[in-house]
Parts: C-alpha cells; structure tokens; sequence
C-alpha cells in the first residue's frame, strides 16, 4: 500500500536526527535494551534518549516490549530497512 506524503514524512522525520541513528545502530547491534541501557551506551541523558525513542517508535522503527523490569526495545522491520538504506548514503 503506497504512502501518503505525510505519513512518509513522519517516517523521515523517525530518523533524521543524529542521536536516533545512533540509537538504530546499537539496537541493531543489541536489541531487547532499555531507555537506561541504552542512555549509558551513547553517554546520553535519559531523558532525551526516552524522547528520540518515542519519536522513533510512533514513526514504527523501532518495538517496545515489557518485561517484569523494564521496557525493551528493539527494530522493525521498517527500522532494519532505513538502518541499511543511511548505511548505504556513508
């Protein structure tokens, strides 16, 4: 089913950001991490990293699971898609 604009645009703006790409990277690397898991990996405020994760997974990048601790996180398959087409821009 083809996109509308906006929905691609949501889906643009899930990624153009320095940090997020940073976080679809590690989560790549290590999926199934906290907000705190990852916040410590990339040196980051909790905080900020929590708000690039929300953004990232409205626009359906990345999944959200909880276990009796903590939420995981982890790519879709549309996050594992727009991690190989940036890798392919560098």
């Amino acid at each position: 089913m083809k996109k509308s604009n906006r929905e691609l645009e949501r889906i643009i703006k899930g990624f153009a950001n320095h940090r997020r790409l940073q976080v679809l990277g590690l989560l790549a690397e290590e999926p199934e991490l906290s907000v705190q898991e990852i916040a410590e990996r990339l040196k980051s405020e909790m905080k900020n990293i929590s708000a690039h994760i929300n953004k990232m997974a409205i626009s359906g990048l990345l999944m959200k699971r909880s276990d009796s601790k903590s939420i995981r996180h982890k790519l879709t398959k549309r996050g594992n898609i727009i991690l190989k087409f940036v890798r392919m821009l560098e």
